[in-house]
């Protein structure tokens, strides 16, 4: 949607982030360092860290594998878990399902591989994202290409993307949707852009039968998500992108449009401390409030690109609209990737890196663009502050008489 922003968070939540960024014992301890890669993965709060090691040191057991009380715990706090996720998204659907996976990437293709291509004929069609993660592509891809091998030929169609605003182009949409149309891939906020993607849009082009996938990696955590707002039938994300520990992510299934979902395969042994650390980043961040946490970052987006914006050797990548602080036009949510015409961008992280702050320089994996669209991307959470914006831009204006 494109509101007004409102820039005053910085001043308005000054004192709640500085309780924040000291949950954060990593950052304490290192209190020069500026840590602007959230979106590659999320630092860790003290009580997700001190969860998981109550935990591990108290009643560590398999899950589902017997009946003693060290595995009845461990069963309902998987269980509770699950639970956890489909309140978070409002989700009151007696239906739904949650199953856990590694991450996004994980989530996605067993969407594909375990879902989609039992529900595909001849002559369907899927229509994906081509510029986003390549994560929400390759699956989709796969399953057109192990479906060919079988003899069955579907369509694979490119969402389209309006180049002015970056978000999908809701008006074009309309133009390769069919009564051949069985699936939809989205993703809520653009890993490189930052934009929101106004994933709410697809569902009045599609109509009320299309399942719609979301890849919500760089929503979850960051903002509130609302499947009853959204109306997708997947949400699929990481839990190291929000707070909790790496290799857990999980897939929410409405399971109200197509067969129901499930994965694939013996599932074996869950990452059960990694469960146990995805609830307690969840109880964190709704004590926090996503709320302040979009706004804050935005701010700092905002910031970032007006300052970027200001210097003659830099290019922001995404929407043009929104680079300066007086715009009306929908923000980047903690995510802004720039350019530079001097400098380039694996230098510049080197630079950054000297100078005490952590960037993603390149290697965006993003579907089709890697080798074309080098870059620095600089990804926020709540523990950042207006100071690292500032050093940044600081070291960026020094690059401008290279």
């Amino acid at each position: 949607m494109t509101t007004m922003v409102d820039t005053e968070p910085l001043e308005r939540l000054r004192e709640w982030q500085r309780g924040v960024r000291a949950d954060f014992p990593i950052l304490t301890a290192n209190p020069d360092l500026a840590y602007l890669d959230s979106a590659a993965t999320a630092q860790k709060p003290g009580a997700v860290l001190d969860a998981v090691a109550e935990f591990l040191s108290t009643t560590n057991a398999n899950v589902g594998r017997g009946s003693y009380p060290w595995a009845n715990n461990t069963t309902a706090r998987v269980a509770s878990a699950r639970e956890r996720i489909r309140q978070a998204l409002g989700d009151d659907n007696s239906d739904s399902t949650v199953e856990f996976v590694s991450g996004t990437s994980h989530g996605l293709r067993a969407i594909a591989t375990d879902w989609l291509a039992g529900l595909l004929t001849e002559g369907d069609e899927i229509i994906v994202p081509f510029g986003d993660h390549q994560a929400n592509l390759l699956p989709w891809l796969e399953v057109r290409d192990v479906l060919a091998r079988q003899g069955v030929r579907i369509t694979v169609r490119r969402l389209p993307v309006d180049p002015a605003s970056g978000d999908y182009d809701h008006r074009a949409l309309p133009g390769i949707v069919n009564d051949r149309t069985r699936f939809v891939a989205a993703t809520h906020v653009h890993h490189v852009y930052g934009g929101n993607m106004n994933v709410h849009r697809i569902r009045d082009v599609v109509g009320p039968d299309v399942p719609i996938c979301l890849d919500a990696a760089q929503s979850m955590g960051h903002g509130p998500v609302s499947v009853a707002e959204l109306d997708v039938d997947f949400v699929v994300f990481s839990g190291h992108k929000m707070l909790a520990l790496p290799g857990i992510g999980a897939v929410w299934a409405r399971n109200t449009r197509g067969p129901r979902f499930a994965l694939g395969g013996w599932a074996g042994t869950p990452n059960t401390a990694a469960i146990v650390s995805l609830e307690a980043a969840f109880d964190w961040l709704d004590a926090a409030g996503l709320d302040n946490i979009r706004d804050w970052t935005t701010a700092l987006g905002v910031r970032l690109t007006d300052g970027l914006n200001r210097l003659e050797d830099v290019d922001v990548l995404g929407c043009q609209r929104s680079l300066t602080a007086d715009s009306d036009v929908q923000r980047r949510e903690g995510i802004v990737t720039f350019r530079h015409r001097k400098v380039r961008s694996d230098d510049l992280g080197f630079v950054l890196a000297s100078e005490g702050i952590m960037v993603r320089a390149d290697s965006h994996c993003q579907a089709g663009r890697d080798t074309e669209d080098r870059a620095v991307r600089v990804s926020l959470h709540a523990y950042n502050t207006p100071d690292e914006i500032d050093r940044l831009l600081a070291v960026v204006r020094r690059c401008e008489g290279n």
